[in-house]
């Protein structure tokens, strides 16, 4: 069943992607994407490998820099203005498939460290905020603990809750199970459908189509660098119209 979502089309783009290209060398990557995201708004991105999925979250907050067309992140363009590019990191979270955890600090460590530096909180404020959200991922009982001691699904809670640190008006999420263990993925996708419920933003590459199905408000097919069909849950589940997409589906669907 779809989640139910207020009606979004007055409200504000969190995201606006218009005319995004983007190289590695000579291979073109990203072909001239356009994709609005409004606040509020869950979007899962699939397709094959090497279709661009990643590489277009990762260019939403400047782990990879794009060279024509434009991405502006709540009113700010994302350029080559370091100024720009910090605020879009403080507004934006992003969770990687490998947790990125600093093994040589703390559960509570990891979560305190940006809010600290970056945005400056005092360290009890820094660390009463970071419990709220380990308690919110279900995880507050391996505050003191090391990432080494946690199991994956664990890591990519802390993960998680560490991006919540930051207050982030906009989640990424770059195939955040892919890495995990089957028995661990249910307890990673339990509290991204726990934020989604929340109303957080969340643009979100994943092969689980189940969690698609049940979360997201449009899901959106990309294959060789292009958005080929996006279209709600149903609709794009039930009946997808372009041929790559129904060959897709019906490869990781056993259709």
């Amino acid at each position: 069943m779809t989640a139910q979502t207020a009606p979004l089309t007055d409200v504000a783009p969190a995201i606006d992607i218009t005319s995004l290209s983007k190289w590695f060398g000579d291979f073109q990557v990203l072909r001239d994407i356009s994709l609005t995201v409004r606040k509020g708004e869950r979007i899962v991105v699939c397709g094959p490998s090497g279709s661009g999925k990643s590489t277009l979250i990762r260019c939403i907050n400047r782990l990879e820099t794009h060279q024509r067309g434009r991405i502006v992140i709540n009113g700010v363009e994302l350029s080559d203005d370091l100024k720009n590019i910090d605020q879009v990191r403080s507004e934006v979270g992003m969770v990687f498939q490998h947790f990125n955890l600093f093994p040589h600090l703390t559960v509570l460590d990891n979560c305190t460290l940006a809010p600290i530096w970056v945005r400056k909180q005092a360290r009890a404020a820094a660390e009463a905020a970071a419990m709220r959200y380990l308690e919110r991922v279900r995880i507050a009982d391996q505050a003191h603990k090391y990432p080494g001691q946690l199991s994956g699904g664990q890591q990519q809670r802390v993960a998680i809750a560490r991006a919540l640190c930051m207050t982030p008006s906009v989640m990424l999420f770059d195939e955040p199970t892919s890495a995990l263990d089957p028995e661990m993925v249910k307890e990673v996708l339990d509290t991204m459908i726990m934020l989604a419920r929340e109303g957080m933003t969340m643009l979100c590459v994943t092969h689980e189509m189940g969690f698609a199905r049940a979360v997201a408000d449009r899901v959106i097919f990309m294959d060789r660098g292009e958005i080929v069909e996006q279209n709600t849950p149903d609709a794009f589940f039930d009946s997808p119209k372009n041929e790559r997409t129904q060959q897709f589906l019906s490869q990781i669907l056993d259709r």
